[in-house]
């Protein structure tokens, strides 16, 4: 029996080919500092040539290695656990968006053409919802990327407000306390809905305390000075051992060191456009497509109704 092959994971990338990758890395940022560690290791080893002894005893970096090396690696932790979190949050907008939009298309009721546009209006509400807290954590005012999913009125009033998601929620929950009021819901299907829309808002506040809560000053400052100290004392360490070969090592340490330090820095916000950010553009899109995608299906119920019943 002849099997099919197997399906290649999309996220998949050759270790060769990775390691030479320019784009996504640090490199780029780090690339000037590491250099001038390299030129100052270098002017040590050519005054060490020339007699004036600098060195220093080798086990005198023990302690700040270890000390460097615990900041780093809580600096890092700390970044990647705001990275984590934004991506679980996103994750979470998204089955809120696919549980809610599912709920409304079955749950409320059609008994005219009208009800079925101001249905569809809702659920294209959700998108905008989402692409709306895209572009309010990257600090961008509404574009035409929105406009799509609304009508003209509503999103130049839109363009107005100073949060567009909080009046998008506002909308979909005025929406959803008319058709409970016109008795398209029960009070039960009305709660189980607003908790949905609930859980987006949350979503919306810890982003955003994700976004204006970055690590405190003092302690990014304080680190960088060590880590410059850190780097500007190895020439001092290895001359005596290493001789001209203390500029390649101090080079390629510093690389280690100012490249985690960076991938840090790099990860901490990850709602922007950095290859290392989210890709939330994706994620927006994944949305529209599930709600498109719904919107062309019948409920059972009607379904039924429309091909069994005499």
């Amino acid at each position: 029996m002849n099997r099919g092959k197997r399906q290649k994971n999309p996220n998949y990338r050759p270790w060769f080919r990775l390691i030479w990758q320019w784009r996504g890395s640090v490199i780029p940022s780090i690339l000037p500092r590491v250099l001038a560690c390299a030129v100052f290791a270098l002017g040590i080893t050519i005054v060490y040539d020339f007699g004036i002894n600098l060195a220093l005893p080798l086990e005198s970096g023990l302690v700040p290695s270890i000390v460097l090396g615990l900041l780093l690696v809580f600096r890092t932790n700390t970044a990647y656990e705001r990275y984590w979190e934004g991506r679980k949050l996103w994750g979470t907008l998204i089955n809120t968006v696919r549980n809610l939009s599912r709920t409304l298309w079955v749950s409320i009721k059609e008994n005219d053409s009208s009800d079925r546009i101001q249905k569809i209006a809702t659920l294209r509400l959700l998108i905008a919802f989402a692409i709306a807290t895209k572009l309010h954590l990257r600090s961008e005012p509404i574009n035409e990327e929105l406009a799509r999913f609304l009508p003209p009125k509503w999103y130049h009033k839109l363009c107005a407000m100073n949060h567009p998601p909080l009046e998008i929620a506002f909308w979909i929950g005025d929406y959803l306390q008319q058709q409970y009021e016109k008795q398209s819901i029960n009070s039960y299907q009305l709660t189980a809905m607003f908790k949905l829309l609930d859980t987006m808002v949350d979503v919306l506040g810890a982003c955003e305390r994700i976004l204006k809560t970055p690590i405190p000053l003092a302690y990014t400052i304080h680190l960088k000075q060590l880590v410059l100290l850190y780097c500007l004392t190895l020439p001092f360490q290895f001359v005596d051992e290493l001789g001209w070969m203390t500029a390649p090592i101090v080079a390629l340490i510093s690389f280690t060191i100012l490249g985690i330090e960076a991938i840090g820095i790099e990860i901490e916000d990850p709602f922007g456009y950095d290859a290392n950010d989210l890709p939330l553009d994706q994620i927006c899109y994944t949305m529209e497509r599930n709600i498109e995608d719904l919107i062309t299906l019948v409920p059972c119920v009607r379904y039924f109704e429309d091909n069994f019943t005499q």
